[in-house]
C-alpha cells in the first residue's frame, strides 16, 4: 500500500507532518502554511483577500464579522488544483471558521473528489488534544509509532517546565488575543500560562476566546501583558501596541508600570496548535519566571520582544 498523498489546510497540520517526517508525502498546503521551510515548495491550496493586505486590526475585525455574515466564509478553495493534486488525505478543522476553511465547505468539496479522500478533523482545546492531533494524523498516515517518539519528546519539555514553574505567587498573565477589539485567549492559551507559572484572570480555559471590553482588563490589574495575537508576528504586533497604548488608562496598569509588556510571534507559536505550542510554553515560562528559567530568555526578536 502506497503512503497517502496529503493535502494540509491548516498550519499547525502542516508542522505536524514535518515533525511526523511526512513532508515528502505532503502534495498542497493553505496559503499560510510556512512551516516547515519545505511547505512554501509546496502548491497553495486556499486563498484569503485579506491575507497579508495591511490592514488595522480594527479593519480586519470588521472584513471578518462582514464575510462571515454574508458569505460563511472567509476563504476560498482552488478546486482545479485540489483534483490534480489527487489527494488521499486531508487535514482540516472545525474549530475556527476564521482559522482555516470551514469544515462543512472542506467536507462537501472532498465528497466530490475522486476517491474520495479521508478528512482528519483536528479540533484541540487543550494540550493534551494538540498532542492527540498528532497521534490521530500519524494514525491517518499508517504510521502511529512514529506520534509515539515526537509526543514523548514534547511531554518530557512540558512536565520540566511545570515541575520547576510550582510556586505559590503566580503572577496575574494577561495573554490578549487581539487588540481592536479586546480579546482574551481561550483554548490552550490560559492552561500555557498556568503551566508555566502564572494565572491568566480573563482567560477562558480550553473554551473559545471572546471578545472583552477594555474595563475588564483594566479591573484584572495584569501584573504581566503579553500581546499574543492571533496570525501576527512581533514586527506587526508592535503596530497594535502603539494602537493600545492610546486606550484609556494603559498607562496604569501594572505591567506597564514595571515594565512587564512582551510582543510574541503568535504567527508561528502560541496561535498554532501543532508541535512547537511547547517553544510557546516555554517562552511563557521564560516571561513570567525569568529567574528560573534563563534559558528561555533572548530566543531572537523573532520570537518575542519585551515591549
Amino acid at each position: 500500500m502506497s503512503p497517502p498523498r496529503i493535502v494540509s489546510l491548516l498550519p499547525a497540520a502542516t508542522e505536524i507532518v514535518g515533525a511526523l517526517g511526512l513532508m515528502e508525502q505532503l502534495v498542497g498546503v493553505s496559503h499560510e502554511c510556512d512551516f516547515p521551510s519545505e511547505a512554501n515548495e509546496r502548491p497553495r491550496v486556499t486563498h484569503c483577500p485579506i491575507h497579508n493586505a495591511g490592514l488595522t486590526s480594527g479593519e480586519v475585525d470588521e472584513w471578518v464579522r462582514r464575510a462571515l455574515r454574508d458569505s460563511g466564509t472567509i476563504y476560498s478553495i482552488d478546486e482545479p488544483l485540489l483534483r490534480e493534486l489527487r489527494p488521499d488525505l486531508i487535514l482540516t478543522q472545525k474549530l475556527c471558521d476564521v482559522c482555516a476553511v470551514g469544515y462543512g465547505t472542506v467536507a462537501r468539496l472532498a465528497a466530490a473528489l475522486p476517491g474520495p479522500p479521508k478528512l482528519v478533523n483536528l479540533e484541540p482545546s487543550s494540550l493534551s488534544d494538540i498532542f492527540e492531533n498528532i497521534r490521530e494524523v500519524a494514525g491517518a498516515c499508517g504510521m502511529p509509532d512514529r506520534a509515539q517518539e515526537v509526543v514523548a519528546k514534547l511531554s518530557v519539555r512540558v512536565e520540566a517546565v511545570r515541575a520547576r514553574a510550582q510556586i505559590k505567587t503566580r503572577p496575574r498573565c494577561f495573554l490578549m488575543e487581539w487588540v481592536d477589539p479586546p480579546f482574551c485567549s481561550g483554548h490552550w492559551g490560559p492552561e500555557l500560562v498556568e503551566i508555566a507559572g502564572g494565572h491568566d484572570p480573563l482567560g477562558r480555559k480550553h473554551e473559545c476566546s471572546v471578545q472583552i471590553s477594555w474595563e475588564q482588563v483594566l479591573e484584572a490589574k495584569p501584573e504581566v501583558l503579553v500581546l499574543a495575537l492571533c496570525g501576527y508576528d512581533v514586527a506587526r504586533a508592535q503596530r497594535d501596541l502603539e494602537l493600545l497604548r492610546t486606550f484609556p488608562r494603559f498607562d496604569s496598569l501594572p505591567a506597564v508600570l514595571d515594565d512587564r509588556v512582551y510582543l510574541v510571534n503568535a504567527r508561528a507559536f502560541f496561535a498554532r496548535p501543532g508541535p512547537r505550542i511547547v517553544d510557546s510554553l516555554e517562552l511563557l515560562a521564560g516571561i513570567l519566571h525569568p529567574e528560573k528559567f534563563p534559558e528561555f530568555q533572548g530566543k531572537g526578536s523573532e520570537l518575542y520582544s519585551k515591549a
